[in-house]
């Protein structure tokens, strides 16, 4: 098979990049797969193909975000390089955060459709579940209206693709029972890297505290801060605030902004874009992850690398962070959104007691070793599977 995949990948800044690179470099590892021919976003720095088989990718730069040409040089390129089938990761703001940008690259899945590519997306949000005033879209009730029946228009159009994968149960139910539509299949978001089982034991100094993400929006550092400042006045330990991450594109400067609020509180670092090759580092040197979430816009890839990496989380019981907790086998401290007092507190039961920090650890771990990136990949390959054989067999009746 020549697949092509569409996805941001790093260095990009662009979101799902961290997805694309994993899901790229698992397909690379399948014998079925020949080429994998690229199509993601330019970058100023080499594409980062640091993992076997990478000499199978052909590599075609020729989007950027916010930009109006992207349907035509993804199209172009695609058609030029003529893949066996096409895999789409998309989230709705995938190609930019203006709406008709954003718009026109939901397009491609149904024009690929048309010229009979084997095509797949991977649909990682659906609007139906966003609260669009939390997730930084608009507050304003009318505009609420025009993005949902907009939301619903585009969503009709992208599962014109043969086949739509979401990541959770939810979603999938959704859109079979609004969209009246059979190609909708659960796919499981995965664990990008599965290392061996860790110690569980924590580095000698004070006990980090981190989150990991693009902050902003429904994703508010503040609270965090709040919390452990609380904290360190009850308890008896030393603890580092880890703000590993950059600002979301819907609220440029917020860590900046961050940064200045919060200059007078000791043991606060801001680590800026992680790199693929320091995710390890910032996972496995940090006593707790926390999601200081007050809504959610999707599966977490963060819960999935907290557990691959054996750590405990602090997390809200809200939207799709509870499902995942619930259908995946993750487990975690709750705490009440938008409180920092009950996050406080959530935090500090696990930095009390380390034999229950141990033990969501090794939950987290082995909740993330029944879902392995190369699993994930395989079950796409099943699915091209099925629709080439689905083609062949409407091939051969319309020759009949």
């Amino acid at each position: 098979m020549k697949l092509a995949i569409v996805t941001a990948f790093p260095p990009s800044k662009v979101t799902l990049n961290e997805y694309g690179y994993h899901l790229v470099k698992n397909f690379a590892a399948k014998k079925d797969v020949e080429e994998i021919v690229l199509i993601t976003d330019y970058t100023e720095a080499d594409k980062q193909l640091d993992f076997e088989n990478s000499e199978k990718i052909t590599i075609k730069q020729c989007w950027k975000f916010n930009d109006y040409k992207n349907v035509a040089t993804i199209y172009k390129a695609i058609t030029k390089e003529k893949p066996d089938a096409i895999l789409f990761n998309l989230q709705f703001m995938k190609f930019g955060d203006k709406k008709v940008v954003a718009a026109l690259g939901l397009l491609l899945p149904m024009i690929f459709k048309l010229k009979n590519a084997a095509t797949i997306v991977l649909l990682h949000n659906i609007l139906e579940t966003v609260d669009l005033g939390k997730a930084g879209f608009t507050s304003n009730r009318l505009m609420q209206k025009m993005y949902n029946f907009i939301g619903a228009s585009l969503t009709r159009l992208i599962l014109q693709a043969d086949t739509v994968a979401v990541t959770i149960s939810k979603y999938e139910e959704i859109l079979k029972s609004k969209y009246k539509k059979d190609n909708v299949v659960l796919i499981p978001h995965g664990s990008f890297e599965t290392p061996p089982e860790p110690t569980y034991d924590l580095p000698e100094g004070p006990k980090k505290i981190m989150t990991f993400g693009k902050f902003g929006t429904y994703k508010k550092v503040e609270i965090l801060i709040e919390a452990v400042e609380k904290l360190r006045k009850d308890i008896n330990e030393e603890l580092e605030i880890v703000i590993a991450g950059t600002d979301s594109p819907n609220t440029p400067g917020y860590i900046d902004s961050m940064k200045k609020k919060y200059s007078a509180v000791p043991n606060l670092t801001f680590t800026g874009y992680v790199e693929e090759k320091d995710v390890p580092v910032i996972f496995s040197e940090s006593a707790v992850v926390v999601f200081p979430y007050s809504s959610t816009t999707g599966s977490s890839g963060v819960l999935h690398q907290a557990g691959s990496y054996g750590k405990a989380v602090v997390l809200p019981d809200l939207g799709d962070l509870g499902i995942l907790v619930r259908e995946e086998g993750y487990r975690g401290q709750f705490f009440k959104p938008e409180s920092s007092e009950s996050l406080a507190e959530a935090i500090g039961s696990i930095i009390a007691n380390d034999g229950y920090r141990v033990d969501l650890g090794k939950k987290n771990y082995k909740a993330s070793c029944s879902l392995p990136m190369e699993e994930i990949a395989e079950r796409y390959l099943d699915q091209f599977q099925k629709i080439t054989d689905k083609k062949v067999k409407k091939s051969s009746v319309n020759m009949i």
